[in-house]
């Protein structure tokens, strides 16, 4: 179970002490609430892409968990795929919104919380994102400029530009059992 509190601002959210617990706190249209807890299937699926991800391009890097800074909210995405030109030198979190999120969908979470988030962050400038449906075995791509792709089966998964990556649903969802 997630709890949620409103009525604040983005710098009272970032000043509070215990965002940075486990689960993590994040802040979405004016409403702090903190993220589900993983399952073993999110776990898998997140783990596998991450290792991909981080394989097929020199120039961006796959990160768990990290905490992401945008205009309007403090998200953080279940994968940030981000240019690694844009990473902070230090231990902070990055300040602008990823190249790409993917966000895997876990039994208890509303899907309209979730794409809440993605909407946050493709209007600070997210370029892809990914909502991965392990029980519909699904993935829905949304795209700053284009509209909203869901895909199944075999269908390739669009990813960045300069990534060698080719994915597909059903591959993904082999992952989950081990």
């Amino acid at each position: 179970m997630t709890v949620a509190f409103s009525a604040m601002t983005l710098s009272d959210f970032l000043a509070s002490p215990d965002i940075e617990s486990s689960p993590a706190w994040e802040f979405i249209n004016q409403v702090a609430e903190q993220k589900a807890m993983p399952t073993l299937f999110h776990s898998r699926i997140q783990k596998r892409l991450l290792t991909i991800i981080d394989q097929a391009s020199p120039d961006y890097e796959a990160l768990p968990e990290l905490r992401c800074i945008l205009p309007n909210s403090s998200v953080v995405p279940d994968v940030s795929i981000v240019d690694k030109k844009h990473l902070p030198l230090n231990n902070q979190a990055i300040e602008c919104a990823p190249d790409w999120i993917i966000e895997i969908l876990s039994p208890d979470q509303r899907v309209t919380k979730v794409i809440a988030k993605i909407q946050a962050c493709l209007e600070a400038g997210t370029r892809l994102a990914w909502l991965i449906d392990p029980v519909e075995e699904v993935v829905m791509v949304f795209w700053n400029d284009r509209p909203l792709e869901i895909l199944q089966g075999s269908s390739l998964l669009p990813v960045l530009p300069n990534l060698q990556l080719e994915l597909t649903p059903v591959e993904i969802f082999s992952w989950m059992q081990g």
